[in-house]
């Protein structure tokens, strides 16, 4: 046995006098049953002692949602919670409307007279109570004159007094749109309407007559539906003052959740610049460079071929440009002292939350990426009006002027 193999086997000998188990490794059985039968007391292989299972560590709890808040019941646009004075009012379930005379016909001075004729009969048939007759004979005169308002807002009144304010109310719509100066057209109407209970129209409609040619009747009418109308009115405007606030504060919550999750996305990202935009445009801000600015923001920084785009309004001084290596960074920012400038503040843009919020807009989204991906691309949203104010105000917050 020469030297070498001599030092392997002393070698050998001391591995097993360290770890005696060594001789009950499979590979090594030979030598074991060979110092066995030369009667070695061999010492028994050591039990494995039972792997103790790793702590499993706990599943992270899922956020728990937010509560979404019950929404607010719409404020009652309704009459029904007003105290209204309802002495008078009738109902009227005749569907049944009169037909309009033919308003092509050629009327010449004998039909003229001859309508004036049967006016005067209606109105005395009329006046002696014979409501039935006088519409029948009015009825007769638009049929020989189909183009006097007049006769149209009499039939009218004459409906009214037979309690078919409906017809009467079609008369008169008929005699306005024939004579939008008609009033007696409005008279009768803004009547039959207060009978109805239609207490704002009817305010209207003798507020005109009156201002046409006052009269006593409609203006004792009027007063009777003011204060009703003036309710009614006054509450329309509560309504409407109550859905502009809940469409302001729903505004304010949108621009505030906006801000929140920006805020969240930005704890959660890495510090630094070179996060992008968490959250907005897959590799960072459109225009970004390396998930910043690729490409820059539109507008373009001066002097830079082949480098970073840009931000609005352009970064004059960069002699020489940017091919594959930095140039000249010759005067800095605009407006800047001498040597002096550097990058604009970012936190002024990324916490705007109504940038934030217009770039949850899908068509913003778009745009911007689009002009990421080619940002000569941005002469295609020159006139949309969406696109063009948010460029702008973004290069407001650089103390860029917008691009042109």
């Amino acid at each position: 046995m020469d030297q070498m193999q001599l030092g392997l086997l002393k070698e050998f000998v001391k591995n097993l006098k360290r770890d005696p188990n060594t001789i009950h490794l499979p590979e090594l059985s030979f030598f074991k049953e060979w110092l066995v039968s030369l009667g070695a007391n061999l010492p028994p292989p050591n039990k494995p002692e039972p792997t103790k299972e790793e702590p499993k560590p706990e599943p992270a709890k899922e956020p728990e949602p937010e509560p979404v808040p019950e929404p607010e019941p719409e404020p009652e646009s309704e009459e029904s919670d007003l105290e209204l004075d309802e002495t008078g009012v009738i109902t009227d379930e005749d569907e049944e409307l009169p037909e309009y005379a033919d308003a092509s016909l050629e009327v010449t001075e004998e039909m003229l007279d001859a309508a004036d004729e049967k006016r005067s009969a209606a109105m005395s048939a009329m006046s002696e109570g014979n409501l039935e007759e006088a519409v029948k004979v009015f009825t007769e005169a638009i049929k020989v004159n189909p183009m006097s308002a007049l006769l149209y807002a009499k039939r009218g009144s004459a409906f009214i007094k037979l309690k078919k304010l409906k017809k009467a109310i079609h008369d008169c719509d008929k005699a306005i749109e024939l004579n939008p100066d008609s009033a007696q057209g409005y008279k009768w109407r803004g009547m039959a309407k207060r009978k109805l209970g239609q207490w704002e129209d009817a305010y209207h409609d003798l507020t005109m007559a009156c201002k046409l040619d006052y009269d006593d009747i409609a203006n004792e009418l009027l007063h009777d539906v003011t204060p009703n109308a003036k309710k009614i009115m006054e509450h329309k405007r509560k309504y409407e003052r109550k859905k502009q606030e809940k469409e302001l504060n729903a505004r304010k919550e949108r621009i505030r959740k906006a801000k929140e999750d920006y805020e969240k996305q930005r704890q959660e990202s890495s510090t630094g610049s070179s996060g992008g935009f968490p959250g907005g445009f897959p590799g960072g801000f459109p225009g970004a460079a390396g998930g910043g600015f690729p490409g820059g923001m539109p507008g373009g920084m001066g002097g830079m071929p082949g480098g970073m785009g840009g931000m609005p309004g352009g970064m004059g001084g960069m002699g020489g440009g940017m091919p594959g290596g930095m140039g000249g960074m010759g005067g800095g920012m605009p407006g800047a002292g001498a040597g002096g400038g550097g990058m604009p503040d970012l936190s002024k843009l990324l916490s705007d939350p109504e940038i934030l919020s217009a770039f949850q807009d899908p068509e913003v989204s778009a745009a911007f990426q689009d002009i990421s991906s080619n940002p000569a691309n941005i002469s295609k949203y020159q006139n949309n009006p969406k696109i063009q104010t948010l460029i702008n105000k973004m290069a407001g917050k650089f103390g860029q002027p917008p691009p042109e």
